[in-house]
C-alpha cells in the first residue's frame, strides 16, 4: 500500500496531489469543514486528479491530521492498495424512516465472498444510525468490519453531507467494500464518561425520539440538570449524552442529542433509544476522555505490521466540546499507541461506527473510534 496524507488550507495543498497514485483501488478520503460545499475547488482538484479512484468524504465538527485538530480544510488520505480491490456504493437518507433500508442496500451492494470490511459515512443529520447500521448488518455476512461515522457540522446542526461521485449532497450514506486476504483491518472504541444522577426508565419513545422518562416529559426533566446550560441547546447537550441500558444488563450505550422540540417536550437522539431500557446522564471526566482514546487504539493488534499504516481517527464533537484546548491530547494518545510511522486522518462527528471488542457493528457517542488499514 502507498499512502499520502495533505491537507487544503483555503489556498494550496500542503504536500500536493500525487497523481500517480490513481487506479480503481486507490481509496481517497476527504473530511471538509462544512462550507467547503459552497467553495468546492479544492473538492473538484481531487476528482479531477483522482478521475479512477474510489472518493470518499464528509462534512465535520473539525478536521483530524495526525496529532492536530484543523477547521476550514480539507484533510485527504490517499491509499493506493497493491492487491486489495475497492468498490463504492451509496443510498439516500432522506428521512430516519429511510435508514434501515439504505444500510440494506448498501451491504447487498457490495456483497461478495471475499469482501473484508466495509467503511461507511453518512449524513448525520437526518438519519437514525442505529437503523443504519441494523441493515447494513442484515445483508452482511459474519466476520466482515463495518466501521465509519456521521458526518458533523460544529455545534451547530444545521447542515451535514457526504461526498457522492466527489460533490458534497446531503441525505445519502457512502460507503467503501475492500476485498482480499492481503487487507489487514484493525478497530478499536472507548469513550471514557462518567455517569451521574438516578436511572431511569425510558417510558415513551420512538425510533430515536425521546418523549418520556419515569413518565414524565423528557426534555422538561432533562433541562432541571442543566440549569444555566438550557440557553444553549441542543448544542450544550452534547456535554451531557445520556447511557442507555437495553436487554443486555452488562453493556451500555452513549446517545448523543441531536435536536430538541419544545413543543412536545421531546429530544431526537443519534441513534435508537428503546422503550423500556434505563437511561441515566453522563459527564465529562477529562482524565479519563484522554485514556478512552488510548485504550481504543490499545485494542487493535498491529505488532506483525509490514508497511504503511492509515489510522482514521473518528472521535464525537462533544469529546472536543468538553476537552476544548485539551482536545489534541487524545490525538497524540492513540498515535502513541500505534506503530511508528503510523499516518492518522479523521474527524469530529456525530455518530461513530464500530464493533465493541468483537462481533457486529454498533453505533457508538461521545466516543474515540479508530479504524486502521494496512496491507501485508
Amino acid at each position: 500500500m502507498q499512502l499520502q496524507v495533505t491537507v487544503h488550507n483555503g489556498e494550496s495543498w500542503s504536500h500536493g496531489l500525487s497523481a500517480h497514485l490513481d487506479s480503481p483501488d486507490t481509496l481517497v478520503l476527504a473530511f471538509c469543514a462544512t462550507d467547503r460545499a459552497d467553495a468546492p475547488g479544492a473538492l473538484d482538484e481531487l476528482r479531477t486528479t483522482f478521475p479512477r479512484s474510489q472518493l470518499l468524504g464528509c462534512s465535520t465538527a473539525g478536521e483530524i491530521v495526525g496529532t492536530r485538530i484543523a477547521d476550514g480544510t480539507v484533510t485527504v488520505a490517499i491509499a493506493r492498495f497493491e492487491q486489495t480491490r475497492l468498490r463504492t456504493a451509496s443510498a439516500p437518507i432522506e428521512a430516519a424512516e429511510q435508514s434501515f433500508g439504505a444500510g440494506r442496500q448498501i451491504a447487498s451492494s457490495l456483497a461478495g465472498s471475499d469482501l473484508r470490511a466495509v467503511f461507511v459515512l453518512s449524513d448525520g443529520k437526518v438519519v437514525n444510525g442505529s437503523e443504519l447500521v441494523r441493515g447494513l448488518n442484515s445483508a452482511l455476512p459474519p466476520g466482515v468490519v463495518v466501521t465509519g461515522g456521521l458526518a458533523g457540522d460544529g455545534d451547530r446542526f444545521a447542515r451535514t453531507w457526504v461526498l457522492l461521485g466527489g460533490r458534497p449532497v446531503a441525505g445519502n450514506a457512502v460507503a467503501v467494500g475492500l476485498y482480499g486476504e492481503t487487507l489487514r483491518i484493525g478497530h478499536g472504541s472507548k469513550g471514557g464518561w462518567d455517569i451521574f444522577g438516578p436511572e431511569r426508565l425510558v417510558t415513551r419513545s420512538q425510533g430515536n425520539v425521546l418523549y418520556e422518562l419515569d413518565g414524565r416529559p423528557a426534555l422538561e426533566l432533562y433541562k432541571e440538570y442543566l440549569g444555566d446550560l438550557v440557553a444553549g441547546l441542543p448544542a450544550t447537550a452534547l456535554l451531557f449524552p445520556l447511557s442507555i441500558r437495553a436487554s443486555n444488563p452488562e453493556r451500555s450505550l452513549v446517545r448523543t442529542i441531536l435536536a430538541i422540540d419544545e413543543q412536545d417536550q421531546s429530544m431526537t437522539f443519534a441513534g435508537d433509544i428503546p422503550q423500556g431500557s434505563r437511561a441515566q446522564l453522563m459527564r465529562a471526566n477529562f482524565e479519563r476522555l484522554v485514556q478512552g482514546a488510548s485504550d481504543a487504539a490499545a485494542m487493535i493488534s498491529l505488532e506483525d505490521a509490514r508497511g504503511p499504516v492509515l489510522s482514521i481517527a473518528i472521535s464525537c464533537v462533544g469529546r472536543r466540546l468538553v476537552l476544548r484546548q485539551r482536545t489534541e491530547e487524545e490525538l497524540e494518545a492513540t498515535l502513541d499507541a500505534l506503530p511508528p510511522g503510523t499516518q492518522q486522518v479523521g474527524f469530529y462527528s456525530y455518530g461513530e461506527l464500530s464493533p465493541h471488542a468483537c462481533g457486529t457493528c454498533e453505533l457508538h457517542n461521545q466516543t474515540m473510534t479508530l479504524t486502521t488499514l494496512g496491507e501485508w
